[in-house]
């Protein structure tokens, strides 16, 4: 078995931009964005606050960066479900339902990052804002082209509710409102696709 990497070992290692970025990810997650100041960041990084703007001009600047990177992982998700089922845009679908629903544990206690920011964000012209906006608008537009591979005959709609039902589960389990949440999730993902299907075609497109 092989023992876990205590965390000053590993951010260490890490070169200060990276080091700064895990630091903020950490306490951005735990405390809230607007409770987290640039020397509680600092200190948790081992540098200065110097050194902090000498990488980001401002926090809101650093904010945005976090969340660019935590879209990115998003974005890595449809690749990799396109690469692992391909032509199968169905199997593509589910396959984004259940990178989700593997990640809701960690959501219980944490809670997702882009409905925690938003609820703290509320300029509209924020840098942060608009990176949680290009995102959503970017996934939307990413799922609406697999329901529309998949042959669904309404993908707007499709992928529409496809998001209701993502969204809507990290909300429930973040708030406990709901059990089994997981379960449930790739049930509804997978009655909407079976609804939007034409008639006569089987799953697995």
């Amino acid at each position: 078995m092989t023992t876990p990497v205590r965390r000053p070992s590993r951010v260490a290692k890490l070169p200060p931009r990276e080091r700064i970025l895990d630091a903020a990810e950490e306490l951005f997650q735990s405390e809230g964005i607007s409770r987290v100041g640039v020397q509680a960041i600092a200190d948790k990084a081992g540098t200065t606050k110097m050194a902090i703007y000498r990488h980001f001009e401002t926090k809101d600047a650093l904010v945005a960066e976090w969340l660019r990177i935590v879209a990115t992982d998003y974005r890595t998700a449809f690749d990799r479900v396109e690469a692992e089922h391909p032509d199968r845009p169905e199997e593509q679908i589910l396959g984004l339902a259940r990178f989700i629903a593997d990640g809701l544990p960690a959501l219980s206690y944490r809670g997702c990052p882009f409905i925690n920011s938003l609820a703290e964000l509320p300029d509209r012209s924020h840098p942060a804002r608009r990176v949680i906006e290009d995102h959503k608008e970017h996934q939307t537009r990413r799922l609406t082209g697999i329901c529309a591979r998949a042959g669904l005959s309404d993908p707007e709609q499709a992928a529409a509710e496809i998001t209701f039902v993502l969204e809507g589960a990290q909300v429930s389990a973040q708030n406990g409102s709901v059990d089994r949440v997981g379960e449930r999730l790739l049930r509804a993902v997978g009655g909407i696709v079976a609804r939007y299907r034409p008639a006569g075609d089987g799953p697995g497109r």
